[in-house]
């Protein structure tokens, strides 16, 4: 069994890989934290350069818009891989998942709620 920061410290890595495999980008710095029964994730810079350029058009609403709905569909088709990743590292299944991205500092958050809290060795 692990510590509860090694845990932390495997689930970020777990994220960026998920990142650059399935999003096709990984993001510049990326911090779990495992709060009770629930999992919050935050990455950094995690924008393509493609919607980098599109959150600097004209029409800086219409663009914010695109970049979210575009990054929840890629969420959702991910979910599944997220939610076996989790469980595999805490040995707890997800209930839910939610995420928001902001197109104007590339920073997204996930939280991972989960069926009970997970168990962890002394630091």
């Amino acid at each position: 069994m692990k510590t509860k920061r090694e845990t932390e410290r495997e689930i970020s890595q777990a994220i960026i890989r998920f990142e650059k495999e399935f999003m096709g980008r990984g993001p510049l710095e990326t911090r779990a934290y495992i709060i009770e029964d629930m999992v919050l994730v935050r990455l950094k810079n995690v924008l393509t350069p493609a919607e980098m350029k599109l959150s600097q058009s004209e029409d800086r609403d219409r663009a914010k818009y695109l970049i979210k709905q575009l990054r929840q569909q890629l969420i959702e088709q991910g979910r599944p891989l997220l939610d076996a990743v989790i469980k595999d590292i805490l040995g707890v299944n997800v209930v839910s998942l939610h995420t928001d991205i902001s197109a104007r500092t590339g920073e997204r958050v996930i939280v991972f709620t989960l069926e009970q809290e997970p168990q962890f060795t002394s630091p």
